[in-house]
């Protein structure tokens, strides 16, 4: 029986931290260095409080959120082997449904439609494994939980962690 791999889009596939930066420094003409924002909740990396809910309602932000180092080279890989699903939390912002599924299919052709999932909670899904910026989806998962980096969540500890697709790469080679 073929396995199954539940992949989260933001910050495993789009890089939506960096995009955020970007954003708001042109919004706000306010630098940001990362090494600032290590370890702090994704809603409070900007000294304007209300400028990350901004952005996530902003048009347009999810089409062009860059793709995160060795994602498409990842996900080919492990699609040799596993099932995969995309599966994103993204019914909170009802603009990124179609912008979400757009960004998918132009950077991720090989992923058919029937293998994305957008929901509310993670927690109805159910494959072998997830892989996720967000504990919150890690935690009520019952498959095997993989905690992908992000400067939000390099705080946490009660997860296996990979840091970026050459390790998700590695770590899965070894999988049985």
């Amino acid at each position: 029986m073929i396995k199954s791999i539940a992949v989260d889009m933001d910050n495993v596939l789009a890089d939506i931290e960096s995009h955020s930066i970007a954003w708001y420094e042109k919004e706000y003409n306010i630098k940001i260095l990362k090494k600032n924002i290590a370890g702090i909740p994704e809603e409070e990396i900007f000294p304007m409080k209300e400028a990350f809910r901004k952005f996530l309602f902003t048009p347009g932000i999810f089409s062009t959120a860059p793709i995160v180092h060795g994602a498409v080279n990842g996900l080919l890989n492990l699609a040799t082997k596993y099932k995969i699903y995309i599966v994103s939390a993204a019914m909170e912002f009802p603009l990124s449904l179609l912008e979400k599924k757009n960004w998918l299919s132009v950077n991720f052709p090989f992923i058919s439609w029937r293998n994305i999932i957008f929901c509310g909670d993670k927690s109805v899904i159910q494959a072998d494994y997830l892989i996720d910026d967000h504990c919150k989806n890690l935690d009520v998962f019952k498959g095997k939980a993989i905690l992908f980096t992000a400067s939000h969540n390099l705080n946490i500890k009660h997860h296996l962690r990979l840091n970026n697709w050459d390790e998700v790469i590695k770590y899965f080679k070894n999988e049985p």
